[in-house]
């Protein structure tokens, strides 16, 4: 798979060496390699939003891209560092479960532990492997090089638990998965759930339970609404999505990550 492209996840923040010095690795073992930034500002050591991160844009990348994702709180413990192959892309990632979520809908042409070291800068020690390791072999890749030569093929990798919506009846129980910067709440819950998924002005009967709160205004777009009180809708992922207009749902719901949310569905 021909590619030249690599696109760069990470929670290192913009004020820093640590972007700077992936780019300038990467410019040095190949200096045609375009390198793309997705987004550094994760939260510190949060793997589960860079999980929801990747995997709300990777399938927007030329085909070829690599996707070099380090969010890695076990930075020099020993964890492994993984290449996936999938018909299309390419992914670089500590084996932490940063890849649950990208993974998730992909056929996996190989699963690789990056283990040779003569693609290193260094076969020692060292506390910043996404420099000093994964960054020569995103580079490498951009030069054409097999997968193979990278390390012996495995058969799993480390998973995040994050279940997956139940339906029951006219319910459908799910979780929040990702809080944005606008705090905008998006769950797990996908619109092809409804039991009608078809956008329509003509909107099904629903409402929406996280935790103790009800919210019951159920719309086609954040300016629908004039007020400052809680709606969900349907948003570009096709995601159920929980927010407030030009506030914060995450603050006014005192919601997170992790919360369960339940839909509940009038009769017809």
């Amino acid at each position: 798979m021909k590619t030249r492209f690599i696109a760069l996840l990470t929670d290192f923040g913009e004020k820093d060496y640590f972007v700077p010095a992936l780019k300038a690795v990467i410019a040095g073992i190949n200096p045609e390699a375009r390198t793309i930034d997705i987004a550094h500002e994760v939260p510190s050591f949060d793997i589960r939003s860079a999980s929801f991160i990747l995997f709300s844009c990777y399938a927007y990348f030329p085909k070829g891209t690599v996707f070099l994702a380090v969010v890695d709180p076990g930075v020099a413990s020993g964890r492994a560092i993984l290449l996936a192959e999938t018909k299309k892309y390419f992914f670089i990632a500590p084996d932490n479960g940063l890849l649950t979520l990208p993974l998730k809908n992909e056929e996996i042409v190989g699963l690789r532990k990056v283990t040779e070291s003569r693609f290193w800068l260094g076969a020692g020690t060292t506390t910043f492997e996404a420099r000093d390791r994964m960054a020569p072999v995103a580079a490498w890749l951009t030069h054409g090089l097999s997968p193979e030569e990278f390390g012996p093929e495995i058969k799993t990798c480390s998973r995040l638990k994050i279940n997956e919506p139940l339906k029951f009846g006219r319910e459908i129980l799910g979780e929040i998965l990702y809080q944005d910067k606008f705090g905008n709440l998006m769950t797990n819950i996908p619109f092809s759930m409804f039991p009608s998924a078809k956008r329509s002005k003509q909107k099904p009967g629903v409402v929406l339970n996280l935790g103790q709160t009800r919210v019951g205004r159920f719309v086609a777009s954040y300016t629908e609404i004039k007020d400052d009180r809680p709606f969900f809708l349907v948003n570009s992922q096709g995601l159920i999505e929980v927010a407030v207009r030009e506030g914060s749902a995450a603050a006014a719901l005192g919601a997170r990550p992790g919360d369960p949310v339940r839909l509940r569905f009038q009769e017809p």
